[in-house]
């Protein structure tokens, strides 16, 4: 088999955008239609099945670590519900060769969904119910899996044409992480094989390896060295960087302190995953330590904007984020969260005490309490009193009328190429947040809009 790898140090990869092309493994078999979504590790292509047409997209990812970690998270989570189904792929131990992923192709996304109804001034509560049970069902399957998705938002939530929405965009640059896998080489994170660049095939009979692992819920110990700064927004206390300080709207409400050395010792530290509206507070506090509950934290965001139609926490900057948080839920203290102040950067920030919090239901005005105190579930300090994803599924708020509408009476938004100026600009405040995901765009894209966009 070789030896074993050594991680690599990735930043944006531009100059390979296209090398999809040349890969006669992938072009014999189908038929690329053109680009439909690119990021900083990865480019997506919707493809044609030579064999019978299906439509596919093609996810070529041009990191070495982050392929094995988004297969191994697929191929546990075959035949899950609301997961996105891998149908093939292609992988080489040769770390020169991109993996290819063909995923099932879902022409829209969740965050279609919001600027549509921003249209129409709401989501109907039914089908908020019903957007929110798919979301439940893939994400308790992930968990199940001790997967932690770690960068859940709109715009990872794909939804195909009859209504079925679908968890995406796994494993690149930490998104994704099966937990207890710590910082194995990719022959150990990748089913046994002796030829790694046959293209495999995702209903072949694999023997995945054991996933002897600690549950979800516990802790997770992250040593992703190969994560580049420059495509993520750690704490900027972790990093001592001042530069979301100086441009922070907060300046002035609160005081913070750098170690000396400070950049050296803890530049690529993991706690800069996922997308800063939907970042838990942990993570912001510079925690490495942490496991589903992120997700959970997540979840909460997500629901409260499909309530809302409007991000709840739009922060501009970490320190930014944070004061939004604590303004609406008040202080962070060892009352509400014991051992809090053991998170990495909770001495090195200071936030003036805020007396009167806005609250969670200012935020949510005009909603139900059963929809406050869901998100209230979900939204809270201690990661250890989130409702996991079976117990929201089982919240009393989806057996109350009205009930959620059945899937093929959603209503699927167009995808993103018929979508207005005005829309397109809207979609771009996600893409402007920082985020760790490999693609913030996947089949929703036409190829001629996308040309030479990379972050």
């Amino acid at each position: 088999m070789g030896s074993s790898p050594q991680p690599k140090t990735t930043t944006a990869v531009s100059s390979r955008s296209w090398s999809i092309y040349g890969r006669a493994d992938i072009t014999g078999r189908y038929d690329i239609l053109g680009r439909i979504g690119s990021g900083a590790y990865a480019d997506v292509y919707r493809g044609r099945r030579r064999s019978d047409g299906l439509d596919v997209a093609l996810k070529e990812i041009h990191d070495y670590q982050s392929s094995a970690r988004e297969i191994e998270a697929l191929l546990a989570l075959r035949g899950a519900p609301n997961v996105v189904d891998l149908l093939e792929y292609c992988w080489a131990e040769d770390e020169d060769e991109d993996a290819v992923l063909v995923l099932e192709f879902l022409p829209a996304d969740l965050a279609a969904v919001i600027r549509d109804a921003k249209k129409a001034g709401a989501i109907a509560v039914g089908e908020v119910k019903q957007w929110m049970i798919q979301i439940l069902r893939g994400l308790e399957a992930c968990h199940r899996s001790s997967v932690v998705h770690r960068d859940l938002k709109p715009s990872n939530l794909l939804i195909s044409a009859d209504g079925i929405l679908k968890l995406a965009d796994f494993g690149q640059n930490g998104t994704c992480w099966t937990v207890g896998l710590e910082q194995q080489t990719v022959q150990e994170l990748m089913p046994q094989h002796q030829n790694f660049r046959e293209t495999r095939f995702a209903n072949e009979d694999d023997t995945l390896r054991e996933l002897d692992s600690p549950r979800a819920k516990n802790a997770m110990y992250d040593t992703d060295n190969e994560m580049s700064l420059q495509d993520c927004d750690a704490s900027c206390l972790a990093t001592c960087g001042t530069g979301d300080v100086e441009d922070d709207p907060l300046k002035g409400s609160y005081s913070y302190k750098a170690e000396e050395g400070g950049a050296d010792e803890y530049g690529a530290l993991t706690s800069c995953v996922g997308t800063r509206w939907f970042r838990a507070p942990e993570l912001l506090y510079g925690s490495t330590d942490y496991g589903q509950e992120i997700d959970l934290w997540s979840l909460g965001c997500l629901f409260a904007e499909l309530l809302n139609l409007e991000p709840l926490f739009p922060g501009t900057s970490d320190i930014d984020q944070l004061g939004r948080i604590i303004s609406v839920l008040g202080n962070l203290t060892e009352e509400a969260w014991p051992g809090c102040s053991n998170l990495p950067d909770y001495s090195k920030i200071f936030f003036n005490k805020i007396e009167n919090p806005i609250g969670l239901e200012a935020c949510l005005p005009n909603r139900s309490a059963s929809e406050v105190n869901l998100v209230k579930r979900l939204l809270c300090y201690n990661p250890a009193n989130r409702a996991t994803a079976t117990e929201t599924l089982h919240d009393r708020y989806f057996a109350e009328e009205p009930l959620p509408v059945p899937v093929n009476s959603l209503r699927v938004p167009s995808s993103r190429d018929e979508q207005n100026d005005s829309s397109q600009e809207e979609w771009a405040n996600y893409q402007e947040t920082e985020s760790d995901s490999d693609l913030d765009e996947f089949g929703s894209m036409d190829s001629d809009e996308v040309k030479g966009k990379h972050k």
